[in-house]
């Protein structure tokens, strides 16, 4: 994340292992996937959401902004999030890496 991300997501940066990721599939419309409340982070509805968000589920991360798609990374229980929404530049982005990252969990 940028130093303006961690700024409004309230939190320094995010990751996870490939050994913690159960799927990974694009968000075409991001906000959609956001459920819970934010707490801590930035959001304004259907524009930017920047931090974690709670709901009986677990937590989630989110870095998403309007008109971009994003990619959506399920995590098993146990670490600290349970899904991360991460926002790509475009629909191609966002593609090539869920390829990229479900070729390297099943090359683990």
């Amino acid at each position: 994340m940028s130093g303006l991300e961690r700024l409004g997501a309230l939190r320094g940066d995010v990751s996870v292992s490939l050994d913690e990721i159960l799927d990974v599939r694009p968000a075409p419309e991001p906000f959609t996937e956001l459920c819970g409340w934010r707490l801590p982070g930035t959001g304004i509805p259907r524009v930017i959401a920047l931090g974690t968000w709670r709901s009986r589920d677990g937590k989630a991360f989110a870095a998403v902004y309007r008109g971009r798609p994003a990619v959506v990374v399920e995590v098993r229980p146990g670490g600290e999030f349970r899904r991360l929404i991460i926002g790509a530049d475009d629909a191609d982005d966002a593609e090539g890496t869920v390829s990229r990252l479900r070729a390297a969990v099943l090359a683990r």
